[in-house]
């Protein structure tokens, strides 16, 4: 009898049990039992400690060497959250709970993400039950006090490396042209590589003698000359080595390294490594770079009215082309240049430049021909109705995620508020992010009721283009480019064939046929 029921007594139900380590940096990492082995070896004893309940410790190793807590981009992280959403785990086992996330709300994320599998979390050292307001005040406690350690540490670090630059050392970043990295004890040095010391020095020779920087490119292009190349510590991998352009050309230029500084932020301080490069030379050349460069960057007006400003890509090379002129007595010529050829040189793209008067006179024939031709009209009404409906789908998706996630908000709000000891700070980052949300979701409700009522048919585009072809010569041209910029999404033009594709904006054609026939009135 006492045999029969023991036999009959329900076993246990299995628990999945995965552990989860982290360290901060790689220091130690390379010991046959560092620190991630000392935090399996509690997690797995305790999880041993567990059988009886029904606890079995999942063979999957989850190591974080040289992540910090306080961000998610961790991979190991990643792969536990994956294999959380697809139901392999039923527990996480951690040796403190900082070692998941050093941040609060990152850690809140965590939480809510194991809350909706249904996954328990579990800290070794620190004994806690989140099913009770006091064990959620507790964990709250934990993880401020983890927060303040990572902020503290982050402004230690900062001062750190103040008064390390202050002091003339190297304290980081991409290794140099012209420099090797010598790691010792005290911190890394820079050494100067005589051979790559040459490749600078001859640089600034070339941008002094030429005056810009696209005659230099092309001169190193034809040297096949390259970026610095190095290997990485953490990975191994060979990095770097990449043909110059403009912007990596202009940060060699006026990088005081050259001249034995180190900068933090706005100043300038001796260096522990030799210079490269003579003060003289690289006052001279950073001056000619200021008087270049005297348009700071600011946006260029469309003075010529340029149909396809902003609109024209090269096929090609994947990047836009831009509106430029040149002279030739008084006589002006305009072109659509590819920013590829521009950088880097015109030999490095097949479209180089076109004539903007062909291409646009053409783009403008192309629309015309529409209400000409059925078949092309057809064609055209298919094409931008696939892309409305592309893009109300878009928008019923985000519409729906958003929903989603204002009756989450909402929750998690009711829940916080009603907590015992809750944080002011969080309930007010709450109530801007549920405020962000619904900003949102009108914008998308707003814009899904547009494109759903302004679906087109065959009709309302003949109607449009008989429109827009009797008064197209009558306008002026930066008029003309306004009514391109307005029905026109994007121009693709292929300089191999010769090729030009014109693709429409979903709602181009009746903003067209409206714009007509105010025009008209």
């Amino acid at each position: 009898m006492r045999r029969k029921r023991r036999e009959a007594e329900p076993q246990p139900k299995q628990i999945r049990c995965a552990i989860y380590t982290r360290k901060s940096t790689e220091e130690g990492l390379q010991q046959d039992f560092n620190s991630l082995d000392a935090q399996r070896d509690s997690a797995e004893k305790y999880i041993a400690s567990q059988a009886g309940e029904g606890w079995v410790c999942l063979p999957d190793q989850y190591d974080d060497g040289g992540f910090t807590g306080g961000n998610m981009d961790r991979p190991a992280l990643q792969r536990l959250l994956a294999d959380v959403d697809a139901g392999k785990i039923d527990c996480i086992v951690v040796y403190k709970v900082d070692r998941l996330s050093r941040s609060i709300l990152d850690f809140a994320k965590i939480m809510e993400r194991f809350d909706q599998r249904g996954v328990s979390f579990v800290s070794v050292t620190q004994h806690f039950n989140t099913t009770n307001s006091m064990g959620r005040l507790t964990l709250n406690i934990l993880l401020s006090f983890a927060q303040f350690e990572r902020e503290i540490i982050s402004e230690r670090t900062r001062d750190k490396i103040a008064a390390a630059r202050r002091r003339g050392k190297w304290m980081g970043g991409k290794p140099l042209l012209g420099y090797d990295l010598l790691v010792t004890p005290g911190g890394g040095k820079l050494v100067v590589n005589d051979h790559e010391a040459a490749r600078v020095r001859a640089i600034f020779e070339l941008y002094l003698e030429h005056e810009r920087i696209a005659p230099v490119l092309q001169e190193l292009d034809r040297r096949a000359w390259r970026t610095k190349q190095w290997t990485t510590r953490r990975t191994g991998m060979m990095v770097g080595g990449r043909p110059f352009d403009k912007v990596t050309l202009f940060r060699l230029l006026t990088n005081p390294a050259y001249l034995g500084k180190v900068r933090h932020r706005d100043d300038l301080f001796d260096g522990e490594h030799d210079a490269i490069v003579d003060e003289a030379i690289w006052q001279r050349a950073r001056a000619m770079l200021q008087r270049n460069g005297r348009t700071g960057g600011g946006v260029v007006k469309n003075k010529y009215g340029a149909l396809l400003k902003g609109l024209l890509r090269c096929v090609p090379c994947d990047c836009a082309m831009v509106h430029s002129t040149s002279s030739k007595g008084p006589k002006r010529y305009r072109y659509y240049v590819c920013t590829k050829a521009m950088k880097r040189g015109w030999y490095t793209c097949p479209s180089k430049s076109v004539p903007a008067g062909e291409l646009e006179r053409f783009v403008v024939d192309q629309i015309r021909s529409i209400g000409r031709d059925p078949g092309v009209l057809a064609e055209t009404v298919r094409q931008v109705r696939v892309q409305s409906q592309k893009a109300i789908a878009d928008l019923e998706r985000e519409r729906g995620t958003l929903e989603r996630d204002l009756a989450r908000q909402n929750k998690a709000l009711k829940q916080h508020l009603t907590t015992l000891g809750s944080n002011g700070s969080d309930v007010a980052r709450q109530q801007d992010e549920l405020r962000r949300l619904e900003t949102r979701l009108t914008e998308v409700r707003e814009r899904h009721v547009v494109l759903t009522r302004e679906l087109v048919d065959e009709r309302e585009v003949v109607r449009a283009l008989s429109l827009f072809d009797p008064v197209w010569e009558s306008l002026t041209p930066r008029e003309q480019a306004r009514i391109v910029q307005l029905l026109v999404e994007r121009v693709d033009y292929d300089g191999k064939t010769g090729s030009v594709a014109v693709t429409f904006r979903p709602t181009g054609i009746k903003a067209l046929a409206e714009k007509a026939e105010e025009d008209a009135a």
